[in-house]
């Protein structure tokens, strides 16, 4: 015998004033994350290797988190509008 497939469950039916949950919108994926922790592991690699690693870190740490922010901003704005 082979197995049957679950059928659905029926449409519950919801108790009074109660609604339906709307979908929550999902943003779109972005490299910013990322590069956040590539530039923190440069910050710690640099710690222990030289200066110029530390910088390099750094800078890719503030570009990342300052672009992640941004766009974080800017699609609140438009979902404002």
């Amino acid at each position: 015998m082979s197995p049957q497939p679950p059928s659905s469950p029926p449409p519950a039916t919801l108790p009074p004033n109660w609604n339906r949950p709307k979908p929550e919108a999902v943003t779109e994926p972005t490299w910013w994350p990322s590069l956040l922790a590539l530039g923190a592991t440069f910050m710690a690699w640099g710690l222990i290797t030289s200066f110029i690693v530390l910088l390099i870190g750094l800078a890719t740490f503030a570009v990342s988190l300052a672009g992640w922010i941004g766009e974080i901003r800017y699609e609140y704005r438009i979902k404002q509008h």
